[in-house]
């Protein structure tokens, strides 16, 4: 059995839980954020290890299921998403063969119609090349529910933010683990199966979330400038413009937790830019 265990983090979604977790054939710890419904014992009925939060960490609460995780790997899944057969066997062993590669992340196929996720086409076209050592192409970006990384390297650089909470969370681990000198590849023949809910969801919500992270990430993470170019993005559409008012808001929070990356990875992010 491949050394990997899976954390699926999720709150209020027992039914979406109940369909997925059949499909997972390694180890799962499935994080609950204090869910009201009846999560925790579909958790429970399936076999998984159950940790149950008091408060809703949002993305931060995967970072619990790494640390209760005792392999040296941890895949991600969402509570509607599954890694397809043999992939996580393949991605271990790539991990074993290039030990300075932290993180893989896989080609996403949505829906029973397996349509791509456009974030996997983006990272196929990545600008960044594939430097040597790397087992693929070079990313700073992805989907958290589809990407495998290296136990003690996710932790070491902090995992996913509780400030960020939820909505383009991924940007901020991406940019930690390429200071620490840590390589992260997108595998197309890795493959995680996605199905998300068809009604039930907020896009303007999270769109707005999206803005707002996208904001309190140039702030911890990019050169000031690059903060300017994203904060005028913002601006120019109402989902935007709420949430650089809900960054703001944020600030004092992060103020003195700004650590701006490397410059070559600054510059790397920066080529990402409108890409």
């Amino acid at each position: 059995m491949a050394d990997v265990t899976i954390v699926v983090a999720t709150k209020d979604r027992e039914e979406d839980l109940r369909r997925s977790l059949r499909h997972h054939t390694v180890p799962v710890i499935v994080v609950d954020n204090a869910s009201s419904d009846g999560t925790a014992q579909v958790a429970v009925d399936a076999g998984a290890r159950l940790v149950r939060l008091a408060s809703n960490l949002g993305a931060a609460a995967r970072n619990v299921g790494v640390e209760q995780a005792t392999t040296r790997y941890v895949a991600f899944a969402d509570d509607d998403s599954w890694w397809a057969p043999g992939a996580l066997d393949h991605a271990t062993k790539i991990l074993d063969a290039h030990p300075r590669t932290a993180l893989l992340a896989a080609r996403v196929l949505v829906g029973e119609e397996e349509r791509l996720d456009p974030v996997s086409g983006g990272m196929a076209r990545s600008p960044l090349g594939r430097p040597a050592g790397l087992p693929g192409q070079a990313v700073l970006g992805y989907l958290a529910c589809s990407i495998i990384v290296r136990r003690d390297a996710f932790l070491g650089v902090g995992g996913f933010s509780e400030v960020l909470h939820f909505g383009g969370e991924e940007e901020l681990l991406a940019l930690d683990l390429a200071a620490a000198g840590w390589g992260q590849a997108y595998l197309p023949e890795l493959v995680v199966h996605h199905h998300p809910a068809r009604q039930g969801r907020d896009h303007q919500w999270r769109r707005r979330r999206e803005a707002r992270n996208r904001l309190l990430t140039a702030w911890l993470r990019r050169p000031l400038p690059a903060l300017a170019r994203a904060a005028a993005g913002s601006l120019r559409t109402p989902e935007g413009r709420r949430g650089t008012a809900d960054a703001v808001r944020a600030l004092p929070s992060v103020f003195r937790a700004r650590r701006p990356v490397p410059r070559a990875v600054a510059e790397a992010r920066a080529s990402l830019d409108g890409y």
